[in-house]
């Protein structure tokens, strides 16, 4: 069959493309300027007769000015950029929530950077950032990569870390008071009356907050082991792949304390949490009645995963806000030494640290 000829009309192939500054002073037959001038108010400056010509124009063609440009001319393009490393983990999405409150009431709007765990994007992250023109940076990120924080300074923006330090770097700090919250979960364990305990953490090598957690565990362990009879602590890493060292951990954690009482365990985050009530359901065990847990960062899920997990509440949107706070002071001008500014946990007790008679 012969193919038929189509007709096809010349209005309807592409979409029209969004109109230009150069495209309204051509409609209106003046100069890119004398649009600036009538786009900037200062049509005073102006004669009726070109004012209107350059009003029609921009009527006609639908024409709105870049948001970001006009802020460009400015030198000021009101984002903040945000760095985290997992935004899978509710730590970084409350802390997130925080720092956009914060933006929000002061005008900024805030970009993120999700590294999904992975260091060595960092550099990477900032790159992009600064290739929208932000601001400043707020950085949760692993802390790995020395050069990533070298980058954001070397582009003069002012950065506030938050949760986890970056080696060398001056800069704000914003975190939880991780040695303090510690103690609050491992002596609220041992008040129960566990003696054989387990913190339990993501690969700790390299990051801050995960050292400072792993740090206090043991120094409380050593401190209170002359007042407190029988009582012993240990720390284990866990991988999300690692699903048989987990079990095998708990089952030797059970061992070590049997005959003086149940065995008790901190989890270091939410992540960890969620692989701890995994493997305890592998191996068909209870909270309370087969092991203790206080695990940090209080979640939405805590209170409804058995007897409830107890955990140790971050001010996760009290660490964003001051964040930002501390950001925007920087940069509308601000000049102090780098400031270093811990915010407390709070325990949270259920059933999951308490004994089962």
């Amino acid at each position: 069959m012969p193919a038929k000829n189509l007709k096809q009309s010349p209005t309807s192939a592409l979409p029209t493309a969004r109109a230009t500054i150069a495209d309204v002073a051509r409609a209106a037959g003046v100069s890119k300027a004398t649009v600036s001038r009538f786009l900037n108010h200062r049509d005073k400056l102006l004669t009726r007769d070109i004012a209107t010509r350059v009003e029609v124009a921009i009527a006609a063609l639908a024409y709105s000015p870049s948001p970001m440009a006009q802020a460009l001319k400015r030198g000021r393009s009101r984002l903040i950029g945000l760095v985290v490393a997992d935004v899978t983990n509710p730590f970084s999405v409350a802390v997130l929530r925080g720092a956009e409150k914060a933006c929000q009431e002061a005008g900024y709007l805030l970009m993120l950077f999700n590294l999904g765990n992975d260091s060595r994007r960092e550099s990477e992250a900032i790159e992009a950032l600064t290739a929208y023109q932000v601001e400043g940076f707020i950085l949760n990120t692993l802390g790995r990569d020395a050069g990533a924080a070298a980058d954001a300074a070397r582009h003069g923006k002012p950065v506030v870390l938050v949760d986890r330090r970056h080696n060398d770097m001056q800069a704000d700090f914003v975190s939880l008071d991780n040695a303090g919250a510690v103690r609050l979960g491992a002596r609220h364990l041992v008040e129960a009356g566990y003696r054989e305990l387990l913190f339990v953490s993501e690969p700790i090598k390299d990051v801050s907050s995960r050292m400072e957690r792993e740090a206090a565990f043991r120094s409380f362990i050593s401190e209170s082991a002359a007042n407190v009879a029988g009582l012993q602590g240990r720390t284990f890493e866990t991988t999300e792949e690692d699903t048989e060292g987990l079990d095998n951990a708990l089952r030797s954690l059970r061992q070590r304390a049997s005959g003086r009482g149940l065995p008790g365990m901190i989890s270091s985050n939410a992540v960890v949490s969620v692989r701890v009530v995994a493997a305890m359901a592998r191996l068909g065990w209870r909270f309370g009645a087969d092991l203790g847990l206080v695990g940090f960062d209080e979640t939405e899920w805590s209170p409804y995963v058995g007897p409830g997990l107890s955990t140790i509440a971050q001010p996760t949107d009290e660490l964003g806000q001051v964040a930002a706070g501390c950001l925007i002071e920087r940069i509308k001008g601000l000049e102090l030494p780098p400031r270093q500014i811990l915010l407390s946990g709070r325990l949270v007790p259920r059933g999951s640290s308490v004994p089962a008679p």
